[in-house]
């Protein structure tokens, strides 16, 4: 079955940075768009970045744009999401998830991995 682990996360100060990690199992990863989308307590998911199978088709969120890089290798079947120039409301579970080719929605999600920056 298909799985996404997340890694990276942790408790860090404004203006530092993070690269989260996620690992994928029992799908062909390069086929897959992959995304990254957190969750601030209160609050809904939210989409942060997405990355074609390819690599040549990316999306930020405008709140992210400049700050955060998402990559992937796909001999490592991993996405990564480096973060820089935290701030406190960058405070979230982050989640990676995969959507399959022709898919409409992310299909496959991850555990999810904290992220708290301190102000």
């Amino acid at each position: 079955q298909v799985q996404l682990a997340e890694s990276g996360g942790g408790l860090v100060q404004t203006g530092d940075s993070l690269r989260l990690s996620c690992v994928a199992s029992g799908l062909t990863f390069r086929f897959y768009r992959m995304g990254w989308f957190r969750q601030a307590p209160g609050k809904e998911r939210e989409f942060v970045a997405g990355i074609s199978g390819n690599a040549i088709d990316i999306d930020y969120a405008e709140f992210v744009k400049g700050r955060f890089t998402i990559s992937r290798e796909n001999a490592k079947n991993t996405v990564y999401l480096q973060m820089n120039s935290l701030k406190s409301e960058d405070t979230a579970v982050y989640y990676c998830a995969a959507k399959g080719p022709g898919a409409q929605n992310y299909a496959y999600w991850g555990q999810g991995t904290q992220v708290t920056v301190s102000s």
